[in-house]
């Protein structure tokens, strides 16, 4: 028996050892590579400016190219992907701003965005918050950015540093199309929470950094009554309790009532002396810019409204519902 259990951690260490070993060799391949293509770009645009026509002379050079690598090196050396080598070269002309932690297939996302601002703060938070490709090609097509931006906006106006820390962390529209729930259909709020445990790691990461699980249907017993709370999370950055209600319907009075309620007895009954208060997300199927004027949203820091989109909207779209989500959050600045 000794033996077997001796035997038992003897082989996980070495696979342990194995696994770190070839993750280690994976990441210096994916930056050898990406450091690889960096030099390969720099030498194209340095022969292209060495042309008199540069315009025909590039465009010549990258068909030549692409003829010759593909002999050699196989079709990942075609003429469109040396033009984003080429674009990639262009966009970090510094060597020292490329993050090795990144592969090139981030990067080949990454170039495609013209905004430096918002360039840098994918590769940020693609390194921070361990972001696959998939991830980082659905946050920059839902404009993830843009939609921390518009509630980030509104905190620079207000007077208390803390109220706008959180408004960092709450998103207004959230984009829940990996619930597969079909948009053109009414739903029951039970249906859309039983389908966010099932995708919880997908809605985790669309809630944003620092989010933690802790419930479902989170019991809060008084003495007269029981009540039940959607979903429960702990916010690691905020140091607190995030309670989501969920609404199928339009935003009403008496969803931000309940809301408000389930907050203040969340911090009376659950939250510790280390934890700040806590904060209620009313995540509805749409909002309305008057309720939320004249209600208690109105003054209350600690309540949101956010609106859910059951589909991937257009740019389009979703610049639409960003900019109407800062004016109606605005009545918290008047």
């Amino acid at each position: 028996m000794e033996i077997e259990s001796r035997h038992s951690g003897l082989l996980k260490a070495i696979r342990s050892i194995l696994s770190e070993a070839r993750q280690k060799a994976v990441n210096a391949v994916n930056s050898a590579m990406v450091f690889a293509y960096w030099e390969i770009g720099k030498r194209i645009v340095d022969e292209e400016q060495e042309g008199k026509d540069r315009a025909d002379y590039g465009s010549f050079l990258l068909q030549q190219l692409a003829e010759n690598l593909t002999v050699d090196f196989g079709k990942n050396f075609d003429a469109r992907e040396l033009r984003r080598i080429r674009q990639f070269y262009l966009t970090f002309p510094i060597r020292d701003t490329v993050r090795p932690e990144l592969s090139w297939s981030h990067y080949r996302l990454i170039i495609r965005i013209e905004d430096d601002r918002v360039r840098k703060f994918y590769i940020q938070e693609s390194i921070s918050q361990g972001w696959s490709t998939r991830k980082l090609d659905r946050n920059i097509s839902s404009q993830y950015f843009q939609r921390i931006l518009s509630n980030q906006k509104l905190a620079a106006e207000k007077s208390s540093k803390d109220e706008g820390n959180q408004l960092d962390f709450i998103k207004n529209p959230y984009v829940l199309e990996f619930l597969k729930l079909p948009s053109d259909l009414a739903h029951k709020e039970k249906d859309i929470e039983k389908a966010i445990i099932q995708h919880l790691q997908s809605f985790l990461l669309e809630m944003g950094k620092g989010f933690a699980f802790v419930s479902r249907q989170k019991l809060i017993r008084t003495e007269t009554s029981d009540f039940f709370i959607d979903l429960v999370f702990y916010n690691y950055y905020l140091k607190c309790f995030v309670i989501v209600d969920i609404k199928a319907g339009k935003l009403t009075h008496q969803d931000i009532g309940q809301l408000d309620m389930y907050v203040r007895m969340f911090d009376d009954l659950e939250k510790t002396e280390t934890d700040n208060p806590t904060i209620g997300i009313l995540l509805c199927a749409d909002t309305d810019n008057v309720v939320a004027k004249y209600s208690v949203l109105n003054d209350n820091t600690k309540l949101f409204a956010s609106k859910y989109q059951l589909y991937l909207p257009t740019v389009d779209e979703l610049q639409k519902l960003i900019e109407n989500d800062i004016e109606s959050l605005s009545y918290n600045t008047d």
